[in-house]
């Protein structure tokens, strides 16, 4: 189980890499990384399994925050209707997304990043992400909302992108032209 001892935080070399491509179909090593990617963001929130292991809570975690280098995400969060989409993926890649952009108005946070970075962030209102699911298919996915900023945030680590990167240094809270705001 993935432990808070166990997510490097800013300013570790790994963040900043470019992940590797996983080699398909996964080796079990591959697919206990993934699930545990899952399993932690599931637990963490869990009040109860939360507080008893000491994890902070996150609705995403990528295999370079436990430092490994390779193209892994997990992302759990409630959708705009309160669906549950909950995914853990090999390669993840965005492969359309919307000229509409969207930004937290709370700002974004990352379980790497101990300190509060005020700012917008901005990110695409949709995306459409294809990736491998943990038994090695293929599945391709139609987001919007939370879930979107979620999914684009993860990709970005697999790239060495902080979320701070986004952020308008002059200006954090610039509005966003034509973009919406994400009130979560």
């Amino acid at each position: 189980m993935i432990t808070m001892d166990d997510i490097i935080r800013d300013g570790h070399p790994t963040l900043r890499k470019m992940a590797e491509e996983v080699v398909l179909p996964p080796s079990e090593e591959d697919k206990q990384i993934l699930n545990s990617l899952l399993e932690y963001v599931i637990n963490s929130q869990n009040s109860e399994i939360a507080e008893k292991y000491g994890l902070r809570p996150g609705i995403g975690l990528a295999a370079p925050q436990i430092n490994v280098s390779k193209r892994m995400i997990a992302v759990h969060v409630n959708g705009d209707r309160d669906e549950l989409i909950s995914y853990a993926l090999y390669n993840p890649k965005i492969i359309s997304h919307s000229v509409e952009k969207a930004y937290l108005k709370s700002g974004e946070g990352c379980l790497s990043v101990d300190e509060s970075i005020p700012g917008y962030v901005p990110r695409y209102a949709r995306v459409t992400v294809k990736g491998f699911n943990a038994d090695g298919k293929e599945v391709k996915i139609r987001l919007k909302g939370l879930p979107a900023i979620c999914f684009q945030h993860e990709i970005d680590h697999l790239n060495g992108i902080m979320f701070y990167d986004h952020i308008n240094k002059d200006n954090p809270f610039k509005p966003i032209e034509d973009a919406v705001e994400i009130d979560r």
